[in-house]
């Protein structure tokens, strides 16, 4: 029987066969882990990270939890918009769309982005 870490890997391989992250509307990738959560913006055209936010950027110490997941979202919006990209795929890495990855999400749409 597989692990949950080779799960979380087999469907990531199938949800990054259906994305790409253009120019014009890059991928927002989110990792988490029990301490903390990331989000960067890829050009997978270029294969260049645009901008990233994570929990330790806004000096959240401890767990993660929705509120902090929900901040970087919002920080991570903002710094996309400031560069001038409104609308991104949501790479959601193999994790299922609830809880923070779920917060995040709604985070960066209120922040600004479509998706």
């Amino acid at each position: 029987m597989a692990n949950i870490k080779d799960r979380r890997l087999r469907i990531k391989k199938g949800i990054r066969k259906k994305l790409e992250g253009t120019s014009d509307r890059p991928r927002l990738s989110v990792f988490r882990s029990n301490k903390v959560i990331y989000a960067q913006i890829i050009d997978d055209s270029k294969g260049h990270t645009l901008m990233a936010s994570s929990s330790v950027e806004l000096d959240k110490k401890g767990g993660v939890n929705l509120t902090i997941s929900k901040s970087v979202g919002k920080k991570v919006a903002e710094k996309a918009l400031a560069n001038g990209i409104k609308e991104i795929v949501f790479d959601r890495n193999g994790y299922l769309y609830h809880g923070n990855i779920k917060a995040l999400a709604e985070g960066a749409r209120e922040g600004g982005l479509k998706f």
